[in-house]
């Protein structure tokens, strides 16, 4: 059997911790918090259990996550958000790959998102995809908001059943104050790709952006808060593009 480190990144996360950590106790070998100086009781939460816990001041997305896998004792990794859990399902999936993998293959988990207390499975959010099981020497994060795994060589890519619950936003007012910090950091990030914008670009993309996961992947199935997501994701696209705008102006002085 596979042994596999399970390596989770943190900061400021007590409503969250305790039931990351829970949910992986069956799969892992090893269980690593690399945790950016809490000021509340994420440390003394993850001191009930099993836990390696390690400070490191605040690299970036991508630097975090691949100082918290460089240090794992196996090579064998599951990258995993505090704010998240693995179903039942997945637990499963998981503990029955330990047995089979080899090296060259990597495994995509769907994540299925509570918004408010609600599952979203529509409105863009679900299944969303993310690569998070793989041996970390044949790869490493890249990107510095929307974060990828880049692997040396080619690799089998293999999307296991059951859901990572994401336990994203517990209240409308959080996911707003959330937008505008993720919204700089993506415009930061397309200005280095050579990016461009401008007030049509900006319109174009928010209303593009509503029309698709409210419409065509049936965010209106979800309700009350799909129309809320939609919207605000929406506004944060405007946002990004109009911020967009804006460093090249300032770049341009």
């Amino acid at each position: 059997m596979q042994k596999l480190s399970v390596v989770i990144i943190a900061f400021n996360e007590e409503q969250n911790i305790r039931r990351c950590i829970e949910s992986v106790l069956n799969i892992a070998d090893e269980i690593i918090v690399l945790d950016s100086n809490s000021t509340d009781a994420t440390k003394s939460i993850c001191n009930e259990y099993d836990v390696r816990f390690e400070n490191q001041e605040w690299l970036g997305y991508s630097e975090q996550k691949n100082y918290a896998n460089n240090l794992s004792a196996n090579n064998f990794v599951f990258s995993i958000d505090a704010d998240e859990a693995v179903s039942p399902e997945l637990e499963k999936s998981i503990l029955d790959i330990k047995n089979t993998v080899k090296l060259g293959q990597a495994f995509i988990v769907k994540r299925l998102t509570n918004y408010c207390g609600k599952w979203i499975k529509h409105s863009g959010w679900y299944p969303d995809a993310k690569l998070r099981l793989w041996f970390k020497d044949e790869g490493k994060w890249e990107g510095d908001l929307h974060e990828n795994v880049v692997f040396k060589n080619k690799i089998e890519e293999i999307t296991l059943k059951g859901d990572l619950f994401h336990y994203s936003y517990h209240s409308i007012n959080q996911h707003i104050a959330q937008f505008n910090k993720f919204t700089e950091i993506g415009a930061a990030e397309a200005f280095k790709k050579g990016k461009k914008s401008n007030w049509f670009i900006a319109s174009y993309k928010s209303i593009w952006k509503f029309k698709r996961d409210y419409f065509f992947k049936l965010g209106f199935l979800d309700g009350y808060y799909g129309f809320i997501i939609c919207s605000i994701s929406a506004f944060a696209t405007f946002t990004k593009y109009i911020k967009l705008k804006e460093l090249h102006k300032n770049a341009n002085k």
